[in-house]
């Protein structure tokens, strides 16, 4: 189960992210080139992260794992919310992550994706 340090490290190690509290200091949210790809509960025990999510793909992880809900004040068509209570195995919690950031890099405008090949 990734830990609270962990989550954030690999989060931030993603090129071009940042994190900030636009929405109060319990949630950490966790932005490439300005636009948003995952909102971590960090106060929540167990933790929780919304990531966007192909529709598709969303509702077959729903149906999959039960840590993994629609988007809690999200879209619930295009966000998951995951509990992140051992129950999603890692590499497949990562990859959740890794398709988020990537939906969100693939709608960015086309000099901004330059920017983050440099």
């Amino acid at each position: 189960m990734m830990k609270l340090n962990d989550l954030d490290y690999y989060l931030l190690d993603k090129t071009g992210t940042s994190r900030g509290t636009p929405f109060g200091e319990e949630v950490w949210v966790y932005k490439v080139m300005g636009k948003m790809f995952a909102l971590v509960g960090w106060q929540e025990n167990p933790l929780s992260i919304n990531l966007k999510c192909d529709p598709d793909l969303a509702q077959n992880l729903r149906a999959t794992y039960e840590a993994v809900n629609p988007g809690y004040h999200m879209n619930k068509e295009h966000w998951n919310t995951i509990t992140i209570n051992g129950t999603v195995p890692e590499e497949e919690f990562k990859k959740m992550i890794d398709h988020s950031y990537d939906l969100v890099v693939k709608k960015l405008k086309k000099a901004d994706r330059e920017k983050l090949d440099k």
